[in-house]
């Protein structure tokens, strides 16, 4: 799927949305120690990503959801699939 088609796709859209919104949500939940003893995720830039996309809702870019949704959601499920 190219940006501009997922910029037209709402439910898509709305979908990715909620879902870093998740994301963001259940890393704020992790206890403490579990993350500091895994430095190799930022964790403030999760949680800040899910705070921008909640708190600016109407003022979301979404060329941005786009590139964290490319760039960084495949390593972080990488990164995620080695605790597991």
């Amino acid at each position: 799927m190219s940006f501009d088609e997922f910029i037209q796709d709402g439910k898509t859209v709305d979908a990715v949305i909620r879902n870093f919104e998740i994301i963001g949500e259940s890393a704020n939940r992790l206890p403490y120690d579990f993350k500091d003893s895994h430095p190799e995720l930022d964790w403030h830039r999760i949680r800040g990503f899910r705070n921008r996309i909640v708190h600016d809702y109407f003022r979301i870019d979404y060329s941005i959801v786009w590139e964290v949704k490319t760039s960084f959601l495949p390593d972080l499920i990488k990164t995620l699939n080695k605790l597991v």
